[in-house]
């Protein structure tokens, strides 16, 4: 039930505070102290919490007294006082206290003395009702309510007792005793108060607390039940005791016909035939008593322990299982087989990375055996199904293991198993490989050229790392580049170095790589980015030229230095020029680094005069060196003349770049095919005062209309008389393939697959070996007919080499770069 008061009609309630409290014990509406905004028409509504149904009762009026004393002060004065409590176990436990007073009295509670209450108590916004949810035994306890005003203090006192109906901990089951056997039944509950218990057997009163029989027998067999009980409540479990009673029977679990075992072996055959009581057994071999000895046990279960045995252990065994109620008996045949050896076992072996190997596991077994074989790995039985690209099983048990890695190393162990025993056997497998990755590169010092680097040692896979190389990356390099050290050749035992002629005001990152007998190892993990130290420049730009512009104007270019080489900032050039056959030097300053021009402009500037001309650079740092002195002819002014033209043959066959003679100062060369028009024509321009000019990216095996024109700053003169030209077929598309070299000392021996052109294609008339050091740019050139080169290469350094075809068409691709290594050894 819930109770709630109407204050004169719906939907208004009577809103509960510290002055009104509604008991949802009695019903009953307290006013604490009596107001004019009180009064009015009352009515107490119930409600049920299962059905919702609501029932009013009458309206009852409160009227203010008119012909009464009014009471200013009042003392606290509880009504809803509370004793001792029983409460159950999980139960949610409310305590309610009011008191009247003026003033309004305040409710405190508190718990054996103090007023703290653990965090699942609940106390409502009046504190007029303690609420106690899941209430435990650890819950009970006393409980005080304190109610005070100024006029005076009242306090109740109650208890809270827990409470709890039994319930099982341990309850029967029924049970299927052989006669003769002990039962021992115990039902065990929990309860407040404790339970008490009480026996029935066949619903009959059974005056024991505790179930035990010692060698039950057929009257002892019934249903029982236990109860347990306290003032709160009764529980009850059952159970049936069934007593068995019959002869020994092997029908359902007879002797093994057939038991294998090998020699040396140990053998269990089991003896458990069905008996009530429990049978006697013993056990006959070859219809004579089997006696029992150090080797022959009957064990208490009775089966038979036959340990270390032989050959003339093998035949028939008879169990014989006998009680009160008869005898009975099952035989079965002990077969004795020769046991499984391993003959030749895996061996520890060293291996190198990429060879292949074979771990031998050879056996003597009895011919009537099936025998069965499997490998494992560091502890991991090997799937042949899902290695199958390394590991293959022989047909007689042995293990190869093709194309080796590092992480093929460890432990490998042959098993071989029979119905009879199994035997196993092991070695190690050593993988000598590359050098894993050093440790961490740490730059300790850098300068504007040299770094001083230290490492820690990597592992060295079984083979003696015997030199290390150490490489570097810049934001302007393509990949890892090796670098030129002190000591040039760093040993295997040293783990630091300094790396010189570095370009000063650049990011660098290093890393080191490890060299042993079998190859190069992986790298080490790249160091922290360091900056080199700044430096005043020591390039100076590259192709300086110059020449055209407009009347007046001496026009002067250079390829700008690239960032890397500015060695600081505040990069900028110096542009010297005088006119030729002068000494003095007029000089302006470029301070943009990627400037590739300077103009000078001056009416004193006379039409295509030569001038003596030089670029410089310089940086925060100083000032670098000058380019070589060239010359360099002001602005023309006026058209160039008519260019004479050689004559070719018509559809004569020439090179996929065109060269031609010519007499202008700069020539444009404008190309078309039959399919394209003189108006769409492909252009090129020599900048320089050339009297020939190489024309790239022509198609092969086509016909090419071409003319030239003379241009300079003035413009362009009239076209030269048109010729046809026929370009030769493209050189081959393939690039030699399967290169394998051979060294000696110094001397390295290179072979390739020959190529052959398509019918699109120029016919190979050679082959190029084109060479450099690792750390060098310089590249030599060898040309050769035959599909092999013998090179002489000092063994000081790594070499780089590539190799392509070269035909009437001009050079094919360039096969993929080889890396020779210093050290002598041979890769196929």
């Amino acid at each position: 039930m819930k109770y709630n008061w109407i204050f004169n009609e719906l939907p208004t309630y009577v809103e509960q505070d510290n002055r009104r409290f509604v008991s949802q014990e009695t019903g009953n509406l307290y006013i604490s102290k009596v107001e004019t905004s009180d009064v009015g028409s009352y009515i107490c509504m119930i409600e049920s919490t299962v059905t919702n149904r609501r029932v009013l009762s009458p309206p009852t009026p409160l009227v203010l007294r008119t012909d009464g004393k009014c009471r200013f002060r009042a003392p606290a004065k509880i009504i809803r006082p509370f004793k001792t409590v029983p409460a159950a176990k999980g139960a949610t436990v409310k305590l309610e206290c009011f008191a009247l007073g003026n003033p309004v009295p305040t409710i405190t509670w508190r718990r054996n003395g103090r007023s703290s209450f653990p965090d699942k108590v609940k106390v409502n916004k009046t504190n007029g009702v303690l609420e106690v949810p899941n209430f435990q035994q650890r819950d009970a306890s006393s409980y005080e309510c304190i109610a005070e005003n100024s006029r005076g203090k009242n306090t109740v006192k109650g208890q809270l007792i827990f409470y709890a109906r039994p319930n099982w901990i341990q309850n029967l089951t029924d049970s299927y005793m052989p006669i003769e056997e002990n039962l021992h039944w115990v039902c065990k509950a929990n309860g407040e108060p404790k339970p008490s218990y009480r026996w029935l057997k066949n619903g009959e009163p059974f005056l024991i607390e505790l179930l035990a029989y010692v060698a039950v027998g057929v009257s002892d067999a019934g249903m029982y039940q236990c109860l347990a009980e306290n003032k709160h409540g009764v529980i009850y479990t059952s159970a049936e005791l069934r007593v068995l009673a019959s002869a020994p029977d092997f029908s359902t679990s007879p002797l093994k016909k057939l038991t294998p075992i090998s020699v040396g072996g140990e053998v269990i055959i089991e003896c458990k035939p069905k008996a009530s009581p429990r049978a006697t057994i013993s056990w006959m071999k070859q219809n004579e008593i089997l006696q029992e000895n150090e080797r022959i046990l009957i064990l208490e279960d009775g089966s038979l322990r036959v340990a270390n045995v032989t050959k003339r252990d093998g035949g028939l065994y008879t169990c014989i299982a006998h009680n009160s109620f008869g005898s009975a008996n099952s035989t079965g045949s002990l077969v004795v087989k020769d046991a499984t050896i391993i003959t030749i076992p895996p061996s520890d072996m060293d291996v190198t990375v990429g060879e292949s190997t074979i771990l031998p596991c050879q056996v003597s077994h009895d011919p009537s055996l099936n025998l069965e074989f499997s490998w494992s790995f560091n502890g991991q039985v090997i799937d042949f199904k899902r290695d199958g690209d390394h590991f293959e099983k022989g047909s007689s048990g042995d293990l190869m293991i093709r194309n080796i890695q590092l992480k093929h190393a460890g432990r490998y162990v042959c098993m071989v198993h029979t119905t009879v025993n199994r035997a196993s056997a092991g070695g190690d497998l050593i993988v000598r490989g590359p050098p894993g990755p050093p440790g961490v590169v740490i730059v300790e010092e850098i300068t504007e050229s040299t770094a001083e680097l230290s490492w820690s040692s990597g592992i060295d896979n079984h083979s003696p790392i015997s030199m290390y190389t150490v490489q570097a990356r810049t934001p302007f390099s393509v990949g890892w580049q090796a670098l030129t050290a002190v000591p040039e050749v760093i040993g295997g035992d040293a783990l630091r170095a300094t790396v010189i002629n570095l370009n000063p005001w650049v990011e660098y990152e290093f890393r080191v790589v490890a060299t042993n007998s079998i190859g190069i190892g992986e790298p080490s993990l790249p160091s922290e980015k360091s900056r080199t130290e700044e430096s005043f420049p020591k390039m100076g730009p590259a192709n300086v030229s110059g020449g055209g512009g407009s009347r007046s104007e001496l026009v002067i270019s250079w390829e700008p230095v690239p960032e890397e080489l500015q060695n600081g900032e505040g990069f900028g050039y110096v542009v010297a020029f005088r006119p030729l056959a002068t000494t003095s030097w007029m000089k302006a300053a470029v301070t943009s680094a990627d400037t590739s021009k300077y103009v000078f402009r001056n009416e004193s500037v006379a039409p295509f005069s030569p001038y003596e001309v030089k670029v410089g650079v310089y940086n925060n740092k100083g000032e670098g060196p000058y380019s070589p002195v060239i010359t360099v002819f002001s602005a023309e002014e006026g058209n160039p003349a008519r260019v004479p033209f050689p004559s070719y043959p018509s559809n004569s066959p020439v090179k996929d770049t065109i060269e031609s003679a010519l007499f202008a100062l700069r020539p444009k060369i404008q190309y078309w095919t039959d399919d394209e028009s003189e108006e769409t024509a492909d252009k090129f321009r020599s900048d320089g005062n050339n009297t020939s000019a190489k024309v790239p990216g022509l198609k092969g095996s086509t016909l090419y209309n071409i003319i030239v024109k003379a241009y300079s700053s003035a413009g362009t003169g009239p076209a030269s008389a048109p010729i046809n030209i026929t370009t030769k077929k493209p050189p081959p598309s393939q690039a030699p393939g399967k290169i394998w070299w051979e060294s000696a000392s110094s001397r390295v021996v290179l072979n390739w697959e020959h190529v052959k052109a398509m019918e699109n294609e120029s016919e190979v008339t050679g082959y190029k070996v084109l060479y450099r050091k690792n750390r060098q740019s310089s590249t030599q050139v060898i040309e050769t007919n035959n599909t092999s080169v013998e090179l002489t290469l000092p063994d000081d350094e790594d070499y780089i080499i590539e190799v392509k075809t070269f035909s009437d068409g001009g050079d094919g691709i360039s096969s993929a770069q080889i890396r020779i290594p210093r050290m002598s050894c041979t890769f196929l």
